[in-house]
């Protein structure tokens, strides 16, 4: 049975080497001390109080509570570039976030983002591919009995980035027809790969 089956998932060259720690810190309702990487390479200390753990497309996030932001934000775990338990005066009491929890977190977001109303048609094999991808909660795939779907749902503005290249990835399995923000997005992505590698 064991070369029968098998469970494969994408390879990352990514380290995740704090997991442990962020999962006993959100089953203990402790606060840790961490250095994060953002995007952009920019390295902030942060003290948080993580919510739990979960894996998507080869990576690891952390729902975590960020006592410097005063609300719950979501980190990549292979972002963290250090972690350890925040000890000492300096250290914040730990919430009581026993009712928060993987499955509703985003509740409990104080800052609400602006939401934008967005519509995806997906060939068969756009369907599949976003089948196996977390692309945002907030969008509900709808499956024809052709295969062919829709996305219908709201997405934060903060990700119009991120899903621009990732309807790009799809070509022509993915048409985006709203929010023109989206749109807009997906355009000046393509206008500065195309500028990258005009000769």
């Amino acid at each position: 049975m064991k070369n029968r089956v098998d469970f494969v998932s994408p390879t990352r060259q990514s380290a995740f080497p704090y997991l442990g720690l962020l999962l006993e810190g959100a089953i203990q309702q402790q606060v840790l001390h961490i250095n994060y990487e953002s995007r952009r390479g920019v390295s902030t200390c942060r003290q948080i109080q993580p919510v739990g753990i979960f894996a998507s497309g080869g990576l690891w996030y952390c729902p975590a509570y960020c006592f410097e932001r005063r609300d719950f934000r979501l980190f990549r775990c292979d972002r963290i570039t250090s972690a350890e338990s925040a000890e000492g005066s300096e250290a914040p009491e730990p919430l009581d976030l026993r009712h928060i929890h993987l499955g509703n977190w985003e509740e409990h977001l104080g800052r609400k983002p602006a939401l934008l109303d967005c519509v995806v048609e997906l060939s068969r094999l756009g369907v599949e591919a976003c089948e196996g991808q977390l692309i945002h909660r907030g969008l509900e795939l709808h499956v024809r009995e052709d295969g062919s779907g829709r996305l219908e749902g709201s997405i934060p503005a903060s990700e119009l980035p991120y899903l621009a290249t990732f309807f790009i990835g799809l070509n022509h399995d993915a048409t985006v027809h709203r929010p023109p923000e989206l749109l807009d997005s997906i355009k000046r992505t393509l206008s500065e790969l195309l500028e990258k590698y005009r000769s």
